[in-house]
């Protein structure tokens, strides 16, 4: 590889993108979108891709690599090509599916180009029938892609251009064995561009392999937010963010407030939840008319709408005096991003609110937050039931103060409650009870402390990983956790169809959300494997499980409740690995564990 080119994000010369060779469509794409002036790793990428050369780019998160690598795939793209020309290799359903809206954003000019994000969790049949359709650009996760091609249904013969996104996150992630593999069924002569924050041997081995005469080029990030702007965050599932987003809402002291999330379909989705909560809540994105934005943002400033469901597309160049609080629903995994979305509060010198969700699999972007923005988010708890209940007994204080104040309407009331009291012989402090209970409705004024699932699960999903050291230090896990805490699961895949641990455990991995601490051990058997998962184990994980094809075929997972094999059964039988045991890049195999 050639010698680094440092670029500083401050270089003093101002060029286009049309400088850099973008045109047409494309560029005309990039204008609608906002975007002025290149990046630094835009600046120093697109020509050097155009040109043809393969790229191996150091930049943190943020620094806007996604359109580096969308612009120039893009702005070669052949139309007539009906097969994958372009594959682009994500550690995270949540970055595939982004790096996807990217494409779409960068190709709204151009006519018949067709995108496909491919991750676990997403039905076989949408992505089968697209692939059937045809498909320019691919973006999907290791496994996904691996299964894909070991069904024969992912056809790159004709793949032009290869990019490896955060290349050291999908090697600590295990994803090692994979990408080699679905390097190897690629075209020797397509351009590759592969971008990582940090490279380790493990990824330099990669590129010297795989890339031909990279040209390396390193940015230098000085990304920095506004020190008004309080961060927080809240580890959390996906499933529990609209409730946890409620319970939020409730204790906050909030003026205005923006919820980003990642799709134009969720903004509708999660405004519509809102409203339907009883929050005044409105969703713009790239699809709403200019006309219609420009209703929806005075009507935000007018105070007749308090919260703004939005992409960043569409909150771009937004200033409205009256937020308080930004909500990161789906946190963006492009920093740059990221410190665009919280600087709309905190802004002229007032102080703002910036609270994120993070699932547990997007912890290793707070490392990217922390450093682009050079402050370190705070864990918020999720607020209490009793927290809750406190905040609903001052506001039904003072919804009892503001109508007494109405001494007209009172004194109306007043001998409606006489007459009735008089006719009906009950106390007045009963009658005013029962009032209560009309005005309430079926709903209860206050939530019961001792029956709160959303608590628990939110308060399971944010208990912090040990770190490989601290994990070295308890020593092997059968130490750490009882076998008590793991039951057998069954899946319909064994010996016979060549299926290894790391594909089982990248393909549950995926589709369910799990992370190797979620993992026993792994039994392999000549037609069935034997797998531990948690004896808590989600029933909307294991619904999402149903759907999972290891090499091709359906695993039909299902509790394990047959008799123990005789020894002369048994298949081969391994142990969940253990991270030292199974970095990236190790040439250590994996010890099988032996029963007595």
């Amino acid at each position: 590889m050639s010698t680094p080119e440092e670029v500083a994000p401050d270089a003093d010369a101002v060029t286009r993108f049309d400088d850099l060779g973008i045109s047409g469509p494309v560029l005309a794409a990039v204008r609608d979108l906002g975007y002025e002036t290149p990046s630094p790793i835009q600046l120093a990428t697109i020509p050097t891709l155009l040109g043809g050369r393969d790229v191996v780019g150091m930049a943190q998160t943020g620094t806007g690599k996604t359109a580096a690598f969308a612009l120039p795939i893009l702005e070669r793209l052949d139309i007539a090509q009906k097969t994958p020309q372009a594959l682009v290799l994500a550690p995270t359903r949540e970055l595939a599916l982004q790096v996807s809206e990217a494409f779409e954003s960068y190709s709204a000019r151009m006519k018949g180009v067709h995108l496909l994000p491919v991750y676990g969790g997403q039905g076989y049949g949408q992505q089968l029938s697209a692939l059937r359709r045809g498909v320019h650009v691919v973006v999907g996760t290791p496994g996904r892609i691996m299964d894909h091609l070991a069904k024969g249904t992912l056809d790159l013969s004709e793949l032009k251009y290869l990019v490896l996104d955060e290349a050291d996150e999908m090697l600590k992630m295990g994803f090692a064995e994979d990408v080699e593999q679905i390097l190897a069924q690629t075209p020797e002569d397509k351009q590759v561009a592969l971008f990582s924050a940090t490279m380790p041997a493990p990824i330099r081995r990669l590129a010297q392999q795989y890339l031909r005469d990279p040209e390396e080029i390193a940015i230098a990030s000085k990304t920095t937010t506004n020190t008004n702007i309080t961060q927080r965050y809240l580890v959390v599932s996906y499933a529990q963010k609209i409730d946890a987003l409620t319970r939020i809402l409730e204790v906050e002291i909030f003026d205005g407030m923006i919820v980003f999330v990642r799709t134009r379909n969720e903004t509708e989705t999660v405004a519509e939840k809102l409203r339907a909560r009883g929050y005044s809540a409105a969703a713009i994105s790239g699809d709403v008319t200019q006309v219609q934005r420009e209703r929806t943002v005075s009507q935000l400033k007018a105070g007749k709408l308090d919260i703004l469901v939005a992409t960043d597309v569409a909150a771009r160049g937004l200033d409205v005096e009256r937020i308080t609080h930004v909500v990161n629903f789906d946190i963006p995994t492009d920093t740059e991003s990221y410190v665009h979305r919280i600087g709309r509060t905190g802004r002229a010198g007032r102080t703002g609110d910036a609270i994120s969700f993070i699932t547990p699999r997007e912890r290793y972007l707070l490392k990217h937050i922390e450093k682009a923005t050079r402050q370190t988010p705070t864990q918020m708890q999720l607020p209490s039931t009793e927290d809750v209940n406190v905040t609903r007994l001052a506001r039904f204080d003072d919804a009892i103060t503001a109508a007494l104040e109405e001494t007209a309407r009172i004194e109306a009331f007043r001998d409606i409650v006489a007459h009735y009291v008089r006719n009906h012989n009950v106390p007045e402090g009963d009658v005013a009870a029962a009032l209560a209970v009309v005005a309430q409705g079926e709903t209860p004024l206050l939530l019961n402390p001792d029956d709160d699932p959303l608590a628990k699960a939110v308060e399971a999903d944010g208990r912090p990983r040990r770190d490989a050291k601290e994990r070295a230090e308890r020593g092997p896990r059968t130490e750490r956790r009882g076998r008590g805490d793991y039951a057998p699961y069954r899946i319909e895949v064994g010996r016979r169809h060549r299926v290894e641990p790391r594909q089982i455990v990248g393909a549950l991995a995926n589709e369910g959300g799990l992370g190797r601490d979620d993992f026993g051990a792994i039994t392999i058997r000549p037609d069935f494997s034997i797998v531990e998962l948690p004896v808590n184990l989600d029933a909307v994980v294991l619904d999402k499980l149903q759907g999972t094809r290891i090499s091709g075929r359906l695993i039909e997972i299902k509790p394990d409740r047959g008799r123990a094999p005789r020894r002369e059964d048994r298949g081969s039988s391994y142990d969940r690995p253990r991270r030292g045991d199974d970095r990236p890049g190790s040439d250590k195999p994996r010890k099988p564990r032996h029963k007595r």
